[in-house]
């Protein structure tokens, strides 16, 4: 594919994120595509589509920016801000995400974003997480709740 279309994916993936459309973000994919995040690392497949939809699906009041997409005919970036309020604490969270993307025949195969967790932790968890939000065990424990609140939610879902 060319840059031009490559950067119209990912426009349009960052577009159906705003507007709340889970299947477009989904169907933006290859079947055996790859996402890995500081939460939920090494997704692959149909979990990635089950991320996002979860996501979107928990998120009522959330906010999303892009800039600086970016794209060749093999590779992409964009700059993206998730604003929203953590459902555990109420705490918003306004967390800023550097997407680097692979594709393959018009789909997305390889997506990763990266972010602070500690940050995160900060903003979701207050003092605890200023304290805590650096450690491993604290990490672990954000990542293990997301992971298993994704299984619970596809196996809800029906997704396999």
């Amino acid at each position: 594919m060319s840059a031009e279309q490559n950067k119209a994916l990912i426009e349009n993936f960052y577009t159906a994120f705003q507007n709340k459309d889970g299947q477009t973000m989904a169907d933006s994919y290859a079947t055996d595509a790859t996402f890995h995040d500081p939460v939920f690392q090494d997704l692959k497949g149909v979990e990635i589509g089950a991320m996002w939809k979860m996501l979107l699906e928990r998120s009522s009041d959330l906010k999303i920016e892009f800039s600086d997409v970016q794209a060749n005919e093999n590779s992409g970036s964009a700059r993206w801000v998730a604003t929203y309020p953590f459902s555990k604490t109420g705490r918003t969270i306004v967390n800023r995400i550097q997407a680097n993307f692979k594709f393959e025949n018009g789909k997305i195969k390889d997506h990763k974003d990266a972010f602070s967790l500690w940050k995160w932790s900060r903003m979701a968890l207050g003092a605890s997480g200023l304290f805590l939000g650096w450690s491993g065990a604290v990490q672990g424990k954000i990542r293990k709740e997301a992971q298993g609140g994704l299984k619970l939610w596809m196996k809800r879902k029906r997704i396999q």
